[in-house]
């Protein structure tokens, strides 16, 4: 849980000295907890050279498909080299537009997706062999509509790059609830891993989003505790399912978070990867070296953004991505200046992006690899870090089987507590926000920016006709077998379901049709909300 903030801590509530010396590093073995970077451990990132920078993107999605099509397209033309889609509500929920809880929020908060032309439409005339095509989607459907799409366009699999994320632990407790068992949760994500590992090894399929869960108000130490926590046992799953761990391991990610405290946050990637490395080589014994260098990708908090001031939003993006520079991550996305209102708008969009490509071509930070490297207090706070994380997963990982701590709610319970804490912590004060609890500015002289980020996002009312007009029209005979086919192999937890899942989508069934098969075949509702009957 979040410790009492004060100035001389962080925000993990590690004690801070006034400065550090070469005491502070007493006993360190530098070839042991540094390594050069590209080598063992990786502590100072996955490789030696500085050139190329890091994948430029922003978080998008945004009304139907052809919006966001839109979007993207414009996106790849302001100079983002990677995509990265979000859906709204009812499609992070598996639930399609035309469900009777879904109407206000369609397309509100992302982009509608629930059927194959959905994704034929929002890949409209992208290259998809040759650009980086990542999701903030349920992911058996994403790489099921990546999958079908880039096939009938006679691209192959195997050259397809991106990634999904897997919460099979989270999800339901502070992200967007899929309303299905845990054991399912947890089979979709392997069955989706071990089928990307053999079918799409260039794509990411197993992304721990750390990001979403720590925007609970968790600290560093939490956040990466938790996915690791995660992580490990996903892991252990796919060794039970006999999956080879080199065979899924080079394509982990973790999605972290980045908030205020500077370098704290360096620290905590750097301590990240230091951790990554000896799990994957000394404890689950993999042999290829892309599998212990894992691959760090952030986004910058969005829970430190203001809705008071927004122009400060700006300047929080550029903090956080600088640091996420100068720890070495792989990718990057700055929660836009008008998040605390809105998916981003254009303006928002471009002053994200444009602020990545100042910090890449002007600032000259990204020359060097690891700069801040034998650095007293980096390095001091870098072994604190991973101290502190690797105890918080034995304290976790002690009280018992993690699945069962999800099914019995103790992670939601914890993420409520960290909840409350972070909101008392910015009710006192002793958390600032400038803007929000300390230098505020009365509502008349607060304009700048806010014609932008108070434009509002209207529910995209006409998906819900369309949807319903797709569904009468399509080979209804089909899409019965498919989703038949589905449910028996569900019923048999051997069988790996992705293929079913690809295979119903291609005839025609819908995302929420799909997730009301797999909850049938645990001996859930087909609809856990009791509005919908399943007109299968």
């Amino acid at each position: 849980m979040n410790p009492p903030m004060t100035r001389n801590h962080t925000r993990s509530g590690i004690p801070l000295k006034d400065f550090y010396t070469a005491e502070d590093l007493s006993g360190f073995d530098s070839e042991r907890q540094l390594g050069a970077p590209g080598e063992y451990p990786y502590t100072r990132g996955r490789r030696p050279q500085a050139e190329g920078g890091w994948m430029q993107r922003e978080l998008s999605g945004e009304g139907d498909p052809a919006r966001s099509n839109a979007q993207l397209q414009y996106l790849l033309s302001q100079g983002q080299i990677g995509l990265d889609v979000i859906g709204d509500s009812p499609t992070m929920a598996f639930l399609d537009p035309d469900h009777p809880i879904a109407a206000h929020a369609v397309g509100t908060q992302g982009v509608s997706l629930c059927c194959l032309d959905d994704y034929r439409v929002l890949y409209k005339d992208l290259p998809l062999d040759s650009i980086v095509v990542s999701g903030s989607l349920p992911p058996a459907i994403a790489v099921a509509g990546l999958y079908l799409v880039a096939s009938e366009r006679g691209v192959s699999p195997d050259r397809l790059r991106g990634s999904v994320i897997q919460a099979p632990f989270y999800a339901e407790d502070c992200g967007y609830a899929i309303q299905m068992p845990f054991q399912l949760r947890l089979r979709m994500a392997c069955d989706c891993i071990a089928f990307c590992a053999r079918e799409m090894p260039r794509f990411h399929s197993f992304v721990e989003d750390t990001y979403f869960f720590s925007e609970a108000g968790l600290n560093g130490v939490d956040e990466i505790a938790l996915g690791m926590v995660e992580i490990r046992h996903v892991v252990k799953e796919l060794l039970k399912r006999n999956v080879p761990i080199d065979s899924f391991a080079p394509r982990i990610a973790i999605l972290v978070n980045c908030g205020m405290d500077f370098f704290e946050e360096i620290a905590k990637i750097r301590a990240t990867r230091r951790l990554f490395a000896r799990m994957m080589r000394e404890e689950f014994g993999a042999r290829d070296r892309r599998s212990w260098s894992v691959v760090i990708t952030s986004h910058t908090s969005g829970l430190s953004l203001t809705a008071e001031q927004p122009v400060n939003n700006i300047v929080r993006g550029a903090i956080q991505s600088l640091a996420l520079v100068l720890a070495g991550v792989q990718a990057l996305e700055i929660s836009a200046f008008d998040e605390a209102y809105r998916t981003p708008s254009p303006e928002s969009h471009r002053v994200a992006l444009r602020t990545q490509q100042i910090v890449y071509l002007e600032s000259n930070v990204s020359k060097v690899v690891d700069p801040l490297a034998g650095s007293y207090y980096v390095e001091s706070l870098t072994d604190e870090m991973e101290n502190r994380i690797r105890e918080r997963i034995r304290e976790i990982e002690s009280m018992g089987d993690p699945a069962d701590l999800a099914e019995k709610g103790w992670f939601r319970r914890f993420f409520e507590q960290a909840m409350t804490e972070y909101a008392a912590a910015v009710a006192a004060g002793t958390l600032p926000k400038v803007g929000h609890n300390v230098f505020r500015i009365s509502e008349e002289e607060d304009t700048l920016l806010k014609e932008i980020v108070e434009g509002k996002i209207e529910p995209c009312r006409e998906r819900i006709e369309a949807i319903r007009r797709y569904k009468e029209t399509r080979n209804v005979d089909s899409v019965r077998l498919a989703l038949d086919a589905l449910r028996k192999r569900a019923e048999e937890e051997r069988e790996n379901i992705m293929p079913y899942v690809i295979e119903a989508f291609r005839a025609g069934a819908t995302m929420g049709e799909i997730g009301g098969m797999l909850r049938l075949a645990y001996g859930w509702p087909y609809d856990p909300h009791g509005l919908v009957e399943s007109p299968f």
